[in-house]
């Protein structure tokens, strides 16, 4: 017994088909089907209902005129997530030339140590960061490299350099201060730590 109901995937072939046609209705239904789970994802990523619902606008108005490079072969939901991150990334790039919320977005991206210690991994940013550590003076210096770079204990290290624990605490809690200050002057890195951080979890 044959059915007239088409497969999923051959539907949205032909809702794409008819997109690129210039069809309105496709358009719609589209709107439709991902606009909420869309407009949530991007609102996880900015933190803010009306950056939220721009980035919805253009994100859709960038489908609409780019439609016929749509290859309705391939992921339609991983092409439309695609643009929204991008979006996004675009949205905080720009918003980066305002230092306070530059400032802002670092604070939340290296305020404790183990997420410091991530940011390191970082290819894009280990140059920024090294350079932010060659600030420090001498000791101080030595001591965050040995326990936070050569992931030593605070024990060790005071063997090591015959000072007490307290002392490499201290040590430490300034280098984190001084270094978070360091890159509080550069808002490029700010974007990519908050952007790197939210890719991190996941779409």
């Amino acid at each position: 017994m044959q059915t007239n109901q088409k497969p999923v995937e051959r539907q949205e072939e032909t809702l794409l088909l008819h997109l690129q046609q210039g069809r309105e209705t496709a358009f719609t239904e589209i709107y439709n089907q991902y606009s909420k789970p869309l407009f949530l994802k991007i609102l996880r990523m900015t933190g803010d209902t009306e950056v939220a619902k721009e980035l919805l606008q253009d994100l859709f108005l960038k489908l609409w005129e780019h439609r016929h490079m749509i290859d309705p072969s391939l992921s339609f939901k991983s092409y439309l997530y695609t643009i929204g991150v991008n979006l996004v990334y675009d949205y905080f790039r720009k918003e980066a030339k305002n230092k306070q919320l530059s400032a802002h977005l670092l604070a939340m991206a290296v305020d404790a140590d183990v997420q410091t210690d991530e940011l390191l991994i970082s290819k894009e940013n280990i140059t920024m960061v090294r350079k932010a550590i060659d600030q420090l003076s001498p000791q101080r210096k030595k001591v965050y490299m040995l326990c936070k770079l050569e992931g030593k204990s605070y024990q060790e290290v005071s063997a090591e350099l015959q000072i007490s624990t307290s002392t490499i605490h201290d040590h430490i809690v300034k280098a984190n201060s001084s270094i978070k200050k360091y890159l509080l002057s550069h808002p490029d890195f700010a974007v990519y730590a908050l952007i790197a951080g939210v890719l991190m979890k996941g779409m």
